[in-house]
């Protein structure tokens, strides 16, 4: 509320109101192989004491989509315009973490970045006022002035940091996604609303069904909750489950599918809040089929997509995950798997056909509920958009190629036909720092079997795990918790293999992966068995691992690969 005489000063990173037609990201392409450009990281809290974050182009665009293209250079010039009196309320990590985590002090900031300005590859503290970038999904170098997360911060008053990129020339076409990676305040950052959608263009090139279709990029963001204290509608359910907190103050999982959230969603920026959930808006011209490239870019909360008209499901035709096409290296052609719903953890990527409604038709953008464990948060089904048919609806700001050109033929043999040189086991794990206490904060574990868990320390220099470049290993990864993970690597993309020990046919490539929860009572730990890619020799370098719910990462849930050249290798030089 505005009080006579004052004028609010204009909003640094402003949002959509509840309702409204959901945008288009502006799009940023690549000219002559080369996308450059300019992006401010700033931040401001609104009215209800939420502290926003974003990312503005030069000409004010806020989290801007950016399209490249195989081969192209990404020049991205990153701004850190955090205002420094951020400083006197800060953020804190998700528990008492490792030493190189650090919130910052009223007027301490300044110091700090007088002593980090002149080598912002070689940070070794994190505030919250520290930011970078990871390109996730992307093969791509894990070094200064490329996907380092491990040591560059970029604080308030640094100068622009430059990053420089050359995208492989065979990265799988689809979609990627950049957002902070500082350990210890990923979470805060990322729920502020910290992320942008990056595409590789040329997913007609992979699968031809798809040329000339209209593409709609929608990001799925979450945010804390705008009314904590409301209960449900009466419409959500007749008995209103008990609300349960964790440690870090969200809503633990109710086992109704039904409840008070953890966290409010948006897309493209409209919130969706709780209990109400106005839904926003999407039009499209009647029976229109269009690509939807959906980024998951919460926290910590899970998606199960399901669009209906009338009340009945629609057939949705999975043509990518994690930005990799769904042909097998591009052995299997135009292929399309026609799902009902699709499942997107934190972190992951879907893009599928979807045919429009017919004039007069009520078509919804729903989130199924999805069962997190006793120890989850609460992801209960809610709606998403409205989906409404209208001759006059405007033209999706991006269309695909209508005569594209094939892809090469890939120039190594499929994953899946390769033998692994060994396998290893790790396993996700948790434990209460007071025992007696269920309330009390939580340690998260990622360990290698064999070892002792520990929280991750990024100022070891001591890998878990150690490759040689042109490996290819099979990685089982157990969960020995009450509630569901997501694994994620970066630099790489790998394969499913099995489920709960049971084998499955996906001949596809992901980037992140549901862990199911284990239940406390059975003699053996859910699993997923992984055929992990260490061929691309983009890859080489030190890099992370990790649960992609960010308070379980920021809470130590992560750890090192380094992938050193082989033998033969160094001896050429």
């Amino acid at each position: 509320m505005c009080v006579r005489g004052q004028i609010r000063a204009p909003e640094t990173c402003p949002r959509p109101a509840a309702g409204s037609t959901v945008p288009e990201p502006e799009d940023l392409r690549s000219q002559n192989g080369v996308l450059r450009l300019e992006l401010s990281y700033r931040s401001f809290v609104d009215t209800n004491g939420q502290t926003r974050y974003c990312y503005l182009s030069k000409d004010g665009a806020q989290a801007p989509t950016l399209r490249v293209n195989p081969g192209d250079e990404l020049i991205l010039s990153l701004k850190n315009d955090l205002p420094e009196e951020s400083a006197a309320s800060p953020q804190t990590p998700t528990q008492a973490g490792p030493p190189h985590v650090k919130a910052a002090k009223p007027g301490g900031s300044m110091q700090m970045t007088a002593q980090l300005a002149a080598a912002p590859c070689a940070g070794t503290e994190m505030t919250p006022l520290s930011t970078n970038l990871h390109f996730h999904g992307l093969t791509v170098r894990p070094v200064c002035h490329q996907d380092d997360v491990l040591h560059t911060m970029i604080e308030p008053g640094d100068p622009p940091f430059e990053y420089h990129l050359h995208i492989p020339s065979d990265e799988p076409p689809g979609l990627y996604w950049y957002h902070p990676h500082i350990h210890g305040f990923t979470k805060a950052q990322v729920l502020g609303g910290a992320s942008g959608a990056l595409i590789v263009e040329g997913i007609e090139r992979a699968n031809r069904d798809l040329a000339g279709l209209p593409e709609r990029v929608l990001i799925i963001r979450d945010q804390d909750l705008l009314n904590p204290n409301a209960i449900p509608s009466k419409s959500d359910s007749a008995i209103v489950p008990p609300v349960v907190l964790d440690a870090e103050g969200d809503v633990m999982n109710t086992g109704t599918g039904t409840g008070k959230p953890a966290k409010d969603l948006s897309i493209n920026y409209v919130p969706v809040a709780y209990p109400d959930y106005p839904p926003s808006e999407i039009t499209m011209k009647p029976s229109e089929r269009q690509l939807w490239r959906v980024l998951n870019a919460s926290a910590i909360t899970y998606l199960n997509l399901e669009v209906s008209y009338n009340g009945a499901a629609q057939p949705l035709g999975v043509v990518a995950l994690d930005g990799a096409p769904i042909n097998e290296n591009g052995l299997a052609g135009a292929r399309i798997i026609w799902e009902k719903h699709v499942g997107v953890p934190p972190g992951g990527r879907v893009e599928f056909i979807l045919k429009g409604p017919p004039e007069g038709l009520l078509g919804k953008l729903i989130t199924l509920s999805v069962n997190t464990g006793t120890g989850g948060e609460n992801d209960p089904i809610r709606p998403l958009a409205k989906i409404t048919a209208s001759n006059a609806a405007p033209e999706t700001k991006s269309k695909l190629s209508t005569n594209p050109s094939p892809l090469p033929p890939p120039a190594t043999a499929w994953i899946g036909n390769v033998k692994p040189v060994r396998t290893r086991k790790l396993f996700f794990s948790e434990k209460l720092q007071d025992s007696n206490d269920p309330n009390s904060p939580t340690t998260f574990y990622l360990t290698v079997d064999g070892e002792t868990p520990k929280v991750f320390d990024p100022n070891s220099t001591t890998p878990n795990i150690v490759v040689q470049q042109g490996d290819v290993e099979d990685w089982i990864i157990e969960n020995r918790s009450l509630e569901l993970h997501a694994f994620h690597i970066h630099q790489i993309h790998f394969m499913l293999l099995q489920w709960f020990g049971l084998p499955v046919n996906e001949p596809y490539l992901r980037d992140t992966i549901n862990v199911p929860f284990w239940d406390g009572k059975a003699k053996v730990y859910p699993m997923v068995k992984l055929r992990m890619d260490f061929r691309d020799p983009n890859a080489m370098g030190t890099f992370v691992y990790h649960c992609h719910l960010l308070e379980h990462e920021d809470g130590g849930m992560m750890g090192l690969v380094r992938v050193e050249p082989r033998a033969e290798q160094i001896n050429a030089k």
